[in-house]
């Protein structure tokens, strides 16, 4: 397992970026969609060698669904974890299926004491075949369930503390939902359990009919930025975290520019640090 010593700043990898990522100056980390592994990718292998740490991230294991999670999923992030000498691999507090049906996409879990015990039993069971800590993101939802018996923080803070897993902090994610929701972002950023954070996602988005999205393809907006910089402020020592990492799944802008966003995100972390 690859051990990481200082945060650092990133950036997702995706077939479109992968000349850009391996010739980054200065990477800290990237990450790759797990499910998008079928077969050892000699470019993100040349990154493993070079020693830049490389998380699988996992979309589709479903770990809020009402199934336990399917043995040969798991296998994969496993294998993924080990293929790329991970220092830890993520997923999201979601499920994608139920019934045999498939979403397609990322749904939120009900905040109730049925599905914290659910989404334990698929974490403890994820964790079991991994060699490599779990982290898992709690992702960005236009509404929530009216049937809630949790806040959002309490709910993660007892299921880390169940689990033993830690937490992908989606910077972009927590604007996104307080903004959505009306509320102060850094408020919504403090009731998370902070002290539990493995690294961190920063990403554009936009709003379209009244609701900001977090969409993956715009540039970052400056309130992100802010928040990022609030964000270190608040976490703790910077031992074993990786750091920032930028999101960007599709409308490739220019080198110059996508350079020019992690730059400014360097340089948010850093001026936190700082103050």
């Amino acid at each position: 397992m690859r051990r990481v010593t200082a945060p650092g700043v990133g950036i997702g990898w995706r077939p479109p970026l992968a000349r850009f990522v391996a010739e980054l100056p200065g990477l800290a980390f990237t990450e790759v969609i797990a499910e998008s592994l079928h077969r050892p990718d000699p470019a993100l292998l040349a990154l493993r060698d070079r020693g830049v740490p490389v998380v699988p991230h996992g979309v589709r294991l479903s770990l809020g669904g009402a199934e336990p999670v399917a043995p040969e999923r798991v296998s994969h992030l496993a294998h993924c974890a080990e293929l790329l000498d991970a220092p830890l691999v993520s997923e999201h507090v979601a499920f994608v299926r139920a019934g045999g049906l498939e979403a397609g996409h990322l749904l939120p879990v009900p905040r109730t004491r049925d599905a914290l015990d659910a989404l334990a039993r698929n974490i403890r069971l994820t964790r079991a075949e991994l060699d490599v800590p779990l982290a898992v993101e709690p992702i960005a939802a236009l509404f929530d369930w009216p049937d809630d018996e949790y806040t959002e923080g309490d709910f993660l803070t007892e299921l880390l503390d169940r689990t033993g897993a830690l937490l992908l902090l989606d910077v972009a994610n927590v604007y996104a939902n307080a903004r959505n929701r009306a509320r102060d972002p850094i408020e919504a950023l403090e009731s998370l359990p902070l002290d539990r954070v493995a690294y961190c996602h920063v990403a554009g988005g936009g709003e379209h009919d009244g609701y900001y999205h977090d969409t993956h393809t715009h540039a970052l907006p400056e309130e992100v930025l802010a928040l990022v910089a609030e964000t270190e402020k608040r976490l703790g020592p910077a031992e074993g975290r990786l750091g920032h990492l930028l999101e960007r799944d599709g409308r490739y802008p220019p080198a110059a520019e996508l350079r020019a966003e992690l730059d400014a995100v360097a340089d948010a972390a850093a001026m936190a640090r700082i103050t």
